[in-house]
């Protein structure tokens, strides 16, 4: 009787044990950290780190990290966020660093029916079946494109050229530069694209100068969107030239030099923290960032890629919180349907790039209050009135 009571006690402890473990929240995160866009990837996974010493737990619940290389490769995104889904089985997903990437794992997490968040700027993910599952964290192009454009009516400028990446990005950036100059009377004269990868984009940039437009705008992000930037100063280029807030990091400003002096791009507050008003709310989130990216990886932040990893953090534990106060567990379909309603629900979150206010009718959930202007100086950032 002694061995069965005790046998029966064993597995009992086990059943608790085990149902203890997983009820940790489990983050599938996914991110480049080799490959064409490790420049963004990298500062990706040092934002989540960042976000992890900010937040561990929430309501009393640890959450577990599950960091996977897609080597910005759209084919490993999706092997990755498939290996999360249906072999770690997590609760949540994050990622990744590039459109392409993005777009490809939030098909996945679409298709499997889990909660995600994006962190690179992607076009308005298909809503699937019981969803959307997805929502995301950078600006819409769109409003970025209308920051600038209006930076240009300013400058009297009537006709700009586009140089820009030859990807979905690429498409992105330039559909949202048309609708927003067609908007304001300003013409679009051209459209010359390159990869990520190419070392060279003179004939581009040949091309755009011939067309004689009033300002450029340059739609490539991070090192590779120094070139179009370092060209346009060799040919003695002397129109604006505007870039974008994939630009915003201490490794786009290294490559570009001094050529990238004067160039004006549309961001988030986080940029420009110290110099933002004390009234902000964003003010605040943005220095606690910076403290919890310090904790966690021993350096001051220099990008703006880390951030967008951040807030994407910040809007997770949001609704971590409030799908925990249903009732569902951690592991449970329930719990990802409860996350992912508490995240189409998210109500003024405060984070570094934005205050965020997610509905079932869009994926994107920022206003104007998530944009500024800034201008590149001696190495660094000013904000623009």
């Amino acid at each position: 009787m002694r061995h069965r009571i005790c046998a029966a006690a064993t597995a009992i402890s086990l059943v608790l044990a085990a149902t203890s473990a997983r009820a940790e929240i489990v983050v599938g995160f996914v991110t480049g950290l080799s490959g064409p866009i490790s420049s963004i990837g990298i500062p990706n996974a040092k934002g989540i780190a960042a976000g992890a010493a900010y937040k561990s737990e929430v309501g009393g619940e640890t959450i577990r990290i599950i960091q996977l290389d897609d080597a910005s490769d759209p084919t490993a995104a999706v092997r990755n966020a498939r290996k999360l889904v249906e072999q770690e089985k997590v609760d949540f997903l994050i990622g990744t660093s590039g459109a392409p990437q993005t777009v490809a794992m939030a098909t996945v997490a679409t298709e499997l029916k889990v909660p995600m968040v994006a962190i690179s700027p992607i076009a308005e993910p298909a809503k699937g079946d019981g969803g959307p599952w997805v929502v995301q964290i950078p600006h819409p192009q769109m409003l970025l494109a209308q920051g600038v454009v209006a930076d240009m009516k300013k400058r009297n400028v009537k006709t700009v050229g586009f140089i820009g990446f030859s990807d979905a990005l690429g498409d992105l950036m330039y559909n949202s530069l048309t609708a927003a100059a067609q908007e304001a009377g300003i013409k679009v004269i051209n459209n010359e694209r390159y990869a990520r990868t190419d070392t060279s984009v003179m004939p581009q940039v040949l091309k755009t100068i011939a067309a004689r437009p009033d300002a450029i705008m340059v739609g490539g992000t991070a090192t590779p969107g120094a070139l179009p930037v370092l060209a346009l100063s060799e040919r003695g280029y002397k129109g604006p030239i505007y870039g974008n807030n994939g630009m915003i990091s201490t490794d786009f400003l290294r490559v570009a030099g001094k050529a990238a002096d004067g160039l004006i791009c549309p961001t988030g507050p986080v940029a420009v923290a110290e110099q933002l008003p004390d009234t902000n709310p964003i003010k605040a989130v943005a220095l606690a960032y910076r403290a919890a990216y310090e904790k966690a990886n021993g350096s001051k932040p220099t990008d703006g890629f880390s951030a967008y990893a951040f807030d994407g953090w910040i809007v997770f534990t949001d609704a971590a919180r409030r799908a925990l106060e249903s009732g569902a567990k951690p592991g449970t379909p329930a719990f990802k349907e409860a996350l992912r309603q508490a995240l189409m629900s998210s109500k003024e979150v405060v984070g570094t790039h934005a205050v965020y206010n997610f509905t079932p009718q869009s994926s994107f959930g920022v206003d104007e209050r998530s944009r500024v202007l800034v201008k590149s100086e001696q190495g660094g950032w000013k904000l623009l009135p």
